[in-house]
């Protein structure tokens, strides 16, 4: 099998050194420059989550994917992920086809329903037509991605016949992953459509989403599919000693987790959970190179995944930081999974 190890970050919102949070407009500059130095880390990709929030200011993240393209000549550059539910699947296409085009082929596209649901207000759209909306829109982005003239009919937006619909991709379709947090629906609608599937991994032990793997080469086979790829999106944070780590991601990991609580529906995190979730049978990658390595190959053994993305940062932490994070990933982490998977 062959492995890519990527990053991915949702614009957490920086701090300075003294714990002042930075401007809007400073973080997403930081985002560009950490995305430029990934490359020189030498990853794979590096991806830009949407969210309309505060602490992760990132609602245009294909406009810095295009920054980050400007300045680089290898690396993949996709969302991680695009909340298809609430956008239009046209906008979407055209929005990442004309990334594709500036960086020369190397766009990618991570679709999800939205388990950050703050853009379903924030653009007029209902929660209670939560899943017919994905379903309809990844369906429609499916076609969009075959090329030529698309014809299509749905209840959530306007029809299309014969719609030539541009920028034309220079070199076929880019790379399209739904993203799954623990819908097997879900799943199944990626090997349905021909996407691949990206196990959003964030709490609890990650060999439970071995099924889910398994699931989904079931389906790819039962739709006729080719094979398709799996990857694994988990948070996570670097640094030289595992205390330190833990020391710099424990107290934002707990702030953060708190905002988002009542919406998610998630606990609020202490210090024994915290030590259970960055152990070996956790979903965060706490720690330092060494433990951070093993912990990844052991996971994409288990779920055989050949992809990892490391989502890195969380709001409160500085961009320094965040670039020892990147570069201990880039050029220790990543070659010793590399050659601890052989």
């Amino acid at each position: 099998m062959t492995y890519a190890f990527g990053l991915d970050t949702f614009g957490d919102r920086n701090s300075d050194a003294g714990g002042t949070p930075l401007s809007h407009a400073q973080t997403i500059r930081n985002v560009v420059e950490e995305g430029v130095f990934a490359e020189q880390a030498g990853l794979d990709f590096f991806g830009i989550g949407e969210h309309h929030t505060d602490y992760f200011p990132m609602p245009a993240g294909d406009v810095a994917l295009a920054a980050i393209a400007a300045r680089t000549e290898k690396i993949r550059l996709g969302s991680a992920v695009t909340v298809l539910s609430s956008d239009d699947p046209v906008r979407v296409f055209q929005r990442y086809a004309t990334l594709d085009a500036v960086s020369a082929g190397r766009a990618e596209v991570i679709l999800g329903r939205g388990s950050s649901i703050e853009s379903f207000p924030l653009f007029g759209y209902d929660l209670a037509d939560y899943e017919e909306l994905f379903d309809e829109k990844a369906t429609l982005f499916a076609e969009l991605l075959k090329g030529g003239p698309v014809t299509w009919e749905g209840k959530t937006r306007a029809p299309l016949l014969h719609q030539d619909v541009v920028p034309h991709l220079e070199s076929g379709p880019f790379p399209a992953w739904i993203g799954v947090g623990g819908n097997p629906q879900s799943v199944i609608r990626a090997a349905r459509l021909g996407f691949g599937l990206a196990l959003a991994i964030i709490g609890g032990p990650p060999a439970r989403f071995a099924a889910y793997s398994e699931l989904f080469r079931r389906a790819l086979e039962k739709f006729g599919q080719p094979p398709r790829p799996v990857l694994v999106h988990s948070p996570g944070h670097v640094a030289a000693t595992d205390e330190q780590a833990k020391a710099e991601f424990w107290p934002r990991w707990r702030e953060t987790i708190a905002l988002v609580a009542e919406e998610r529906g998630f606990a609020i995190p202490t210090e024994a959970s915290f030590d259970r979730e960055t152990g070996p049978d956790g979903a965060l990658y706490v720690g330092s190179p060494e433990t951070v390595a093993r912990k990844i190959a052991a996971n994409m053994q288990t779920l055989e995944a050949g992809r990892f993305d490391l989502k890195y940062g969380l709001p409160g932490l500085t961009h320094e930081q965040l670039m020892t994070t990147i570069e201990l990933y880039g050029r220790r982490v990543v070659p010793r999974v590399r050659e601890l998977l052989g």
